[in-house]
């Protein structure tokens, strides 16, 4: 992960405390639960696309939700045994970033749910390219 000091001075303090000390926002009551349009989401540390909204769904949750990632290999899943229960982590791979859960009851075609940080994402509307 990058400089701590850095990341303090480049993110508000909600993207650090999620990316960075593996935080989780409030559902219904984030930046991306809600979006619509056609783009890339990022990651808010190293900037490397992680989600494409085509792969987006409404998981009826409040946070974003993907049934799978651009890379699979840039997405990075740990054990989390916090909060008393077996949940899957997901962290991006280059910035080591703390993305959200993955669970197994998301729609076909993966019958995955990448439940997302608005926090942890920066997104590119598919009208700015050049944006990445």
């Amino acid at each position: 992960m990058s400089d701590p000091e850095e990341l303090r001075e480049r993110l508000t303090s909600q993207q650090y405390h999620v990316a960075c000390e593996g935080g989780t926002e409030p559902p219904f009551d984030n930046e991306y639960w809600d979006n619509k349009e056609p783009g890339v989401y990022v990651d808010v540390v190293s900037g490397k696309p992680l989600f494409s909204s085509n792969a987006k769904f409404d998981s009826g949750t409040g946070w974003p939700s993907f049934f799978e990632p651009i890379d699979p290999d840039e997405v990075v899943e740990v054990e989390d045994t916090s909060l008393g229960m077996r949940r899957v982590e997901v962290r991006s791979k280059t910035a080591d970033t703390h993305l959200g859960h993955v669970f197994p009851d998301g729609p076909e075609p993966s019958g995955l749910r990448y439940c997302i940080n608005s926090a942890a994402l920066r997104f590119i509307p598919e009208s700015d390219p050049e944006g990445i």
